[in-house]
């Protein structure tokens, strides 16, 4: 902080911070911002993914992490000694890491299957909308589908751009994300950020009324439950 903000006399913030979401903004006013990125993204991987893991290696050459099966509150599997689960694959860096996987016996294969876009897919089903249901049964590409529907135009004409940024929109609506928290994201203003998730209700207003609709029940009973009964308990959603 003190060279970046003193010594070179970059553009400073109200908490000298130096966090990675800060320093992005930087980039363009000096080159050593984009090493420090690189050392932070190297160290973590170094620290986390190496010489992280080395300990846990066994005599057998294998690393046998522990599957949390009650552990979560939301119900899904967690691991630790190590964490397994958390190596990105966002990067090539992060890639190289996951080659470090592997059996040696050459008769087994690891099999990696994924539902096509199950959380939307579920989201259509709970929110009852049936313009997402329509587009489902229809076989058609949910997020180009909402692109075109937000840019007015057809779905044969919905750049690649568009479609990520729609995907955008609609996985970050249903976790919540802010008009902020969007424009980072898609590297635009917050005011554009607003208007892609005001017209996305607009398009699938099923989809508002059921987010609200859970929000008042949760606040009312202190949990929620899924379609088959499963409750979650969230006592501090009344918290001040």
């Amino acid at each position: 902080a003190n060279v970046l903000y003193n010594e070179l006399g970059l553009k400073d913030n109200k908490k000298h911070s130096t966090s990675v979401e800060y320093l992005v903004e930087l980039k363009k006013d000096h080159p050593i911002i984009e090493c420090i990125l690189m050392y932070r993204k190297y160290s973590k991987i170094l620290s986390t993914y190496v010489d992280g893991f080395i300990p846990y290696i066994e005599n057998d050459n294998k690393i046998h992490a522990t599957f949390n099966q009650a552990l979560t509150t939301t119900g899904r599997l967690s691991s630790r000694e190590p964490n397994l689960q958390n190596i990105s694959i966002r990067d090539e860096e992060g890639k190289l890491v996951r080659r470090c996987f592997f059996d040696d016996n050459p008769t087994l294969n690891i099999l990696s299957l994924d539902y096509s876009q199950i959380e939307l897919r579920i989201l259509a089903d709970i929110a009852n909308s049936q313009t997402m249901i329509e587009t489902f049964n229809n076989g058609e590409d949910i997020h180009a589908k909402v692109a075109s529907d937000i840019h007015n135009k057809d779905i044969k004409d919905v750049t690649k751009e568009e479609r990520s940024a729609a995907k955008s929109v609609i996985f970050g609506i249903v976790y919540g994300i802010s008009g902020f928290g969007l424009g980072e994201n898609l590297h635009i203003s917050k005011n554009d950020a607003d208007k892609f998730i005001k017209k996305y209700y607009e398009l699938y207003p099923e989809v508002k009324t059921y987010m609200e609709s859970e929000i008042n029940f949760a606040k009312e009973n202190g949990f929620i439950e899924t379609k088959y009964g499963r409750k979650r308990y969230i006592s501090e959603i009344n918290d001040a």
